[in-house]
């Protein structure tokens, strides 16, 4: 029995990123041991995935010594478990994780790539972060960027050898599950939950934000589009995600509008996600970096029309009045014109979101996507039996 280990940095990214991978691994005969730090969604992501979980005291931060003690206890992780494969997702993971699993001795050592974030910085910061992008792709057998933007990224600017890259499907590291995001399995009881929250009036024009509230997300140009825009006495809208102070901070001023705003409505987060995007005219999507969102992908299978930042990732999906909107990132001018034109021509944002769904059940259902993640374990495992 082949035994795999999937490595996130916290167990929010298994639950939200990942989920029902580990549980179709299990399905298919195979040993799965999930790792990532400790937190509320451990029992729930054991208990949906139906595999073991065990704790690593992974950061965010750059933090040394901790750092130091996570490659550790994972080699003394690997060393007993003994994986054929160590697949690592999320930056810390991916690099303390390919680390540990190379000087364990694992022969199978695969980093899903899912954004950069040397991508938003700049400076010493970004040299730094790019190091650190290419210890953990040296420390990797296999590197599979979620988008072919990444994939051009990363050959672009030398971060990592071509032969090692490989993409899954089309793109993106789990697909979407269209059974949960469509509009014909919604729950009453979430839908009515949803709308309280955001309390709309008869003719509100609903902007849905779906990440954590951060810069490098874009909040700061959304709100101040938002507010900036003709529309912001017909419209709501709704940030549907936590404010964080550690990592990357939103303006004080930002954070205070976002409070006191009565048209500005911000929930820390919910699970049901697809009741609010049916409840919702229009997704902006203002990231200043990202892998393949999945944002973008949940909107598009509920028919949500979709505004997003000309980034890598957005534009793999989104193409210019096709699909979708797409405006140049941090330029809260040009978003406040998406805001207002989407508000107008809801006829042609309706036939771009008509585009978007039929691109993404044809190409990034989440059946598919695992099947070829999956597959691509078994080509793996057995070049590497030959090779015994």
């Amino acid at each position: 029995m082949p035994k795999l280990i999937r490595i996130t940095t916290v167990p929010l990214s298994l639950k939200l990123l990942l989920a029902g991978q580990m549980n179709y691994a299990k399905a298919q005969g195979w040993e799965v041991i999930m790792v990532s730090s400790d937190g509320r969604e451990v029992d729930q992501v054991t208990k949906h995935e139906g595999v073991r979980h065990e704790a690593i005291p992974f950061t965010r931060k750059i933090t040394p010594l901790t750092d130091l003690k996570c490659i550790w206890l994972l080699i003394q992780l690997f060393k007993r478990e003994k994986p054929d494969i160590v697949h690592t997702h999320t930056p810390k993971a991916g690099l303390l994780g390919m680390i540990a699993a190379n000087l364990a001795g694992v022969k199978i050592r695969i980093h899903t790539l899912a954004g950069i974030p040397a991508m938003a910085a700049e400076g010493k910061t970004k040299s730094l972060l790019e190091s650190v992008e290419k210890w953990t792709y040296s420390n990797a057998t296999e590197v599979w960027p979620n988008s072919q933007g990444l994939w051009k990224f990363v050959v672009k600017k030398g971060l990592c050898s071509e032969f090692k890259l490989r993409m899954i499907g089309k793109g993106s590291s789990n697909g979407v599950d269209l059974e949960k995001f469509n509009r014909d399995s919604l729950k009453e009881n979430h839908l009515v939950a949803a709308t309280m929250r955001i309390m709309p009036g008869e003719d509100d024009f609903i902007i849905l934000c779906v990440g954590r509230l951060v810069r490098d997300k874009g909040i700061g140009e959304l709100v101040s589009a938002f507010l900036n825009s003709k529309i912001v006495n017909k419209s709501k809208l709704v940030l549907l995600g936590a404010f964080e102070n550690d990592l990357d901070p939103l303006s004080p001023e930002t954070v205070q509008t976002i409070q006191d705003h009565p048209r500005i409505i911000q929930i820390d987060w919910s699970d049901h996600v697809a009741h609010y995007l049916a409840l919702s005219d229009l997704l902006v999507h203002p990231s200043h970096r990202e892998g393949f969102p999945n944002v973008i992908l949940e909107a598009g299978a509920m028919q949500v029309p979709v505004v997003c930042s000309d980034i890598i990732g957005n534009t793999d999906i989104i193409t210019q009045q096709k699909t979708g909107l797409i405006f140049p990132v941090k330029d809260a001018v040009v978003l406040k014109e998406a805001l207002e034109f989407a508000f107008v021509k809801r006829d042609k944002m309706a036939q771009y979101a008509a585009n978007l769904y039929e691109l993404i059940v044809q190409n990034y259902d989440r059946k598919f996507v695992q099947k070829e993640i999956f597959s691509n374990y078994q080509r793996l495992i057995s070049a590497a039996k030959t090779m015994e």
